[in-house]
């Protein structure tokens, strides 16, 4: 049964209730809400199955440009894993999110690898994070409180093999993520916020908007019509318009840090919605604190010279103190990346490069 834990950090996962496993399936409680995001945050091509639990008789309320006002005694746990190989325990498989297929019971726990499960807990004094890591035989998940590097090898269709560490981030560290507030530095939320939220829900067959079914289920309160409800992109549709796919990407990858009240506000760099495509997105934007990050560029983005773009030269990076985002990752977004270089050459304009 899914619960609430008030105070102290469990030693099991299990001890939650949330998610676990059951005849090689991952199964969640009863009431349980598995949910999905628009576009993802990127870690490391990992496969991510999200789910929120509520209190009963509690709901969340509606916010238009923030996270989810959520009651307290939420639980809401993200679980990291990847599709195995048959070559070995350490390499995995580089493919399209399955956690759909995963919660639907056609995909077996013996056909991925389990790296961790993240919990987010609001409790009376506020959020709290608590990471999880499965064990090897992926009956459960241990606290892990110190952290865990975990050595994998991605290996695409093609056969291509690139080796990497995964990073299971200490308990104090998902503050670096998660305290989105840089005065406070008070845990948060990133993604559920209604932009991110509104979208068909793909998890059973009902096919319904994601938002809708919670408002339905009474998990979700003081939402408007929908038509008013925020939307952002899946940045992988390449049927949508380059530059939403392109502020998508980045607003779930970045924003949460680079916006006026972020731990990066010192960069003068806002790449969240609010910001107008101008100087304070970056366009002819000299860097503030980008140290050896700029890679010898003069501006944040030089429109139709992505070459030029401090921001290209990081996200592409993945040396530790020049690449964005800093944590969380080892490897290039390949794909987002040439998605991200495209839509920089296609602004218009340009920029005094020194």
């Amino acid at each position: 049964m899914a619960r609430t834990i008030v105070s102290g950090n469990p030693p099991l996962l299990s001890d939650w209730g949330q998610v676990g496993v059951l005849n090689n399936r991952i199964v969640l409680a009863d009431t349980v809400e598995p949910y999905d995001l628009a576009s993802s945050l990127f870690t490391d091509y990992a496969h991510k199955l999200r789910t929120v639990w509520m209190p009963p008789g509690t709901a969340a309320a509606y916010r238009s440009d923030d996270v989810l006002e959520f009651p307290v005694g939420t639980v809401i746990t993200k679980t990291f894993y990847y599709p195995r190989t048959a070559i070995g325990a350490k390499y995995v498989r580089r493919a399209p999110d399955t956690s759909a297929q995963l919660l639907a019971g056609k995909l077996g726990v013996d056909a991925i690898r389990l790296i961790e499960t993240r919990i987010l807990v609001r409790r009376e004094s506020g959020w709290d994070a608590i990471p999880y890591r499965w064990n090897e035989a992926q009956t459960d998940a241990t606290l892990q409180r110190t952290g865990d590097i975990v050595p994998l090898t991605m290996v695409t269709d093609t056969g291509v093999e690139e080796d990497f560490s995964y990073w299971v981030p200490n308990v104090n560290q998902c503050s670096s993520c998660h305290g989105i507030d840089a005065k406070s530095r008070v845990l948060h939320p990133i993604g559920p916020k209604v932009r991110h939220l509104n979208k068909r829900y793909h998890f059973d067959t009902a096919g319904v908007n994601q938002l809708d079914h919670w408002v339905a289920a009474g998990i979700l309160e003081g939402a408007p019509v929908s038509s008013e409800w925020g939307q952002n992109v899946d940045w992988t549709d390449q049927e949508q318009a380059l530059t939403a796919r392109a502020r998508a990407y980045l607003d779930i990858n970045c924003s949460h840090c680079h916006s006026k009240q972020g731990p990066a506000n010192t960069s003068g760099l806002h790449l969240d919605p609010a910001t107008a495509l101008g100087p304070a997105f970056g366009l002819c934007k000299l860097p503030i604190a980008a140290g050896k990050g700029t890679g010898n560029r003069s501006y944040d983005i030089v429109p139709g010279r992505p070459d030029d773009s401090i921001l290209v030269h990081r996200l592409e990076s993945t040396i530790p103190d020049v690449m964005m985002p800093e944590i969380g990752r080892a490897l290039r977004h390949t794909e987002a990346v040439s998605m991200i270089r495209d839509w920089v050459l296609e602004l218009d304009g340009g920029c005094t490069t020194g």
